[in-house]
């Protein structure tokens, strides 16, 4: 019975994956940008805005993230990995419109919706969420559960609710020794 019941969950197992690698290849090409070597799990995902949303190369979006761009870009760089059930918003509904309820209030002001930049090298931890207007610097970490709701330095470690920056991945000097091996030059 035990391998009749592990053959079934090695087959099921098969057919998502299966499945994923076919609707990803829609996915992608509705994309604004998607690089070579991106992978993402779109049947336990939800993704919203897709014209609106650029990866970069080897970047990795795990199964159960979260992504709406639908007014405002969200931009992802190159070799980002996401730890499990990321979420990322780049807009808010209006709260300021007197005799609606906010889910009645459709019409938005430019000021609700902001763009979303994570920049290369970055790794967020597990639940992590990234509102409007936040750009990540490249090499940075976020830790598990941050809400990100301002932008941060590279190379920082950012953590907390709302996330702040606790303290810096190298001293500058490591810096510009990493994106010289990284880059071959130091980037500005």
């Amino acid at each position: 019975m035990k391998k009749i019941l592990n053959f079934v969950i090695k087959v099921s197992s098969l057919l998502s994956y299966l499945y994923d690698r076919v609707l990803a290849f829609f996915y992608k090409a509705s994309m604004k940008h998607c690089g070579k070597g991106v992978y993402i799990r779109p049947s336990s995902s939800d993704f919203k805005g897709l014209w609106n949303m650029s990866i970069g190369d080897y970047t990795s979006i795990p199964k159960g993230s979260v992504f709406f761009c639908t007014e405002a870009e969200l931009r992802i760089g190159k070799k980002v990995i996401f730890g499990p059930h990321p979420t990322i918003i780049t807009g808010d509904h209006r709260i300021d419109v007197v005799g609606k309820y906010i889910m009645d209030s459709h019409e938005k002001l430019p000021e609700n919706d902001a763009p979303v930049v994570i920049e290369d090298d970055v790794w967020t931890g597990a639940n992590v969420t990234i509102l409007k207007g936040v750009t990540i610097g490249r090499g940075s970490v976020i830790a598990a559960g941050a809400v990100v709701t301002k932008s941060c330095p590279p190379y920082s470690i950012v953590g907390g609710v709302p996330a702040k920056v606790l303290k810096m991945r190298f001293t500058s000097g490591e810096i510009k020794e990493h994106e010289r091996m990284l880059y071959g030059k130091t980037k500005s």
